[in-house]
Parts: structure tokens; C-alpha cells; sequence
């Protein structure tokens, strides 16, 4: 049903080439067919659709793709256009914004439903507003793969300190272990 509707607002613009059920035809049907973009969903049996595209890319296919999907979580959206897809569209507002979003695309450019990328770009502020500058050197050591003692070394901090500084920017940014820290900085691009 979700595919028969895809296809009516792509209808004018573009000719459907394959409609798949699952990620691995996906991958097969690109690599048969070398459309010019994909229109495919995150959750998908067998391989995932991020798993999908990430696949394709290792393989050198360029298909561009985009995301329709119910998942309005800004950090998946990132996750997303880093592994390569150029458009990120929820499906409680695919008309207009996929027609507009396959249009952009496959002019070169990179579409997000603008309310995803206004949730993104006002959670990050507030996220990196919260954190003091030493909270950030802090969370660039232990991005770097560093342990507290290591930290603590080098900027001349306590243990205990550094665990604080932790504890304190896992609090701020709704996380709740060191690995789920660490990414959530690289979504937000607090780390370099």
C-alpha cells in the first residue's frame, strides 16, 4: 500500500522501475537495474534498508537514496545521510515533501523533511549549550577511545572528576552508558 502510494506522487516525475519486500531484493534490484534513486524504508526483512544502502556503497553503486520512514529521530537522520543517502522523509508527510525531496535529489542536492531538520538543529543547540567547555574536552578524550585515568592524566583533573564530567553530559544528552555517549556526540558533531 505504502509503495502503491510512492508510486501515484512519483508518478508525473518518474517511471517505477521494481517495487521490492525486502532489503536483500533491494540490493539485487539496484544492482540489476542501476535506477537513478532509490525511494525505500529503514525497517525492511532480511537487511535493513540502512544496511542496504550501506552494502551498495561498498559495492561503488551511487544509486541516491532516500529515506521514507516513520522514525522522526534526528540522530537516525544523520546516521542516514552519513552512510549516504541524500533525502530523509517521514511518512506522515510524504506527499508533497517526497516529490519535492526526489526532485532535489536528483538535481544533487540533499533533502530532510524540514521539521525533522528543525527538531535536529534546536536539540543540538541545546545539547551543546549544556556542556561546559572542559565537558567538551572531556568528551573528545573519551571519543578518542581514552579511559578516565588516561583523561584525568592529561588535563590534570582527578578520576573522580572526569567521571563527574561524564556522568553530568550523559544526564544532558538523555544517555545512559559511555558507548551510547561517544555516539551520540558523533551524531550531534561534538566530536573532531
Amino acid at each position: 500500500m505504502v509503495a502503491e502510494g510512492v508510486q501515484h506522487i512519483l508518478d508525473e516525475d518518474f517511471e517505477l522501475l521494481e517495487i521490492v519486500a525486502d532489503g536483500e531484493a533491494l540490493i539485487d534490484a539496484v544492482q540489476r537495474l542501476q535506477p537513478d534513486i532509490v525511494v525505500a524504508d529503514i525497517n525492511m526483512p532480511r537487511c535493513n534498508g540502512m544496511d542496504a544502502l550501506k552494502r551498495l556503497r561498498q559495492a561503488g553503486v551511487e544509486t541516491r537514496f532516500v529515506f521514507l520512514t516513520m522514525h522522526m529521530e534526528p540522530a537516525l537522520a544523520v546516521a542516514a545521510l552519513r552512510a549516504g543517502a541524500r533525502g530523509y522523509i517521514l511518512k506522515n508527510s510524504a506527499g508533497e515533501d517526497l516529490r519535492n525531496a526526489a526532485q532535489q535529489v536528483m538535481s544533487g542536492g540533499t533533502y530532510v523533511t524540514p521539521a525533522l531538520g528543525a527538531r535536529y538543529i534546536s536539540g543540538q543547540m541545546t545539547d551543546m549549550r549544556n556542556l561546559t567547555s572542559k565537558q567538551l574536552q572531556v568528551l573528545r578524550l573519551v571519543g578518542s577511545g581514552l579511559r578516565s585515568k588516561q583523561i584525568a592524566l592529561q588535563l590534570g583533573l582527578s578520576v573522580r572528576t572526569v567521571e563527574a564530567h561524564k556522568y553530568t553530559m550523559m544526564q544532558v544528552l538523555g544517555v545512559h552508558s559511555t558507548l551510547e555517549l561517544v555516539r551520540r556526540a558523533e551524531d550531534l558533531g561534538l566530536l573532531f
